[in-house]
């Protein structure tokens, strides 16, 4: 799947999970740039990201993600396997 698709996909969860219609995505977003984005909709996030893809995260994967493009990166990976 492509980067740009995911990202398509990532917003529309994110939109949903934060309920924030103004949310805009890029590879470089981080949860400093989202003021709705902390440590517990994290978790609500990922679990949805989870459901979407059909795939899971493991912990160490998880705290690895710095930015938009790292988690689109392992989603790819997850989705090629």
């Amino acid at each position: 799947m492509e980067t740009n698709k995911i990202i398509t996909e990532l917003n529309q969860i994110f939109i949903d999970v934060l309920d924030n219609q103004q949310i805009q995505l890029t590879p470089d977003t981080t949860a400093a740039d989202i003021e709705e984005w902390d440590s517990l909709t994290n978790i609500q996030l990922i679990v949805a990201i989870e459901k979407h893809f059909g795939i899971r995260f493991s912990s160490a994967e998880i705290q690895q993600f710095k930015d938009i493009n790292g988690l689109c990166e392992c989603i790819r990976q997850k989705l090629k396997g």
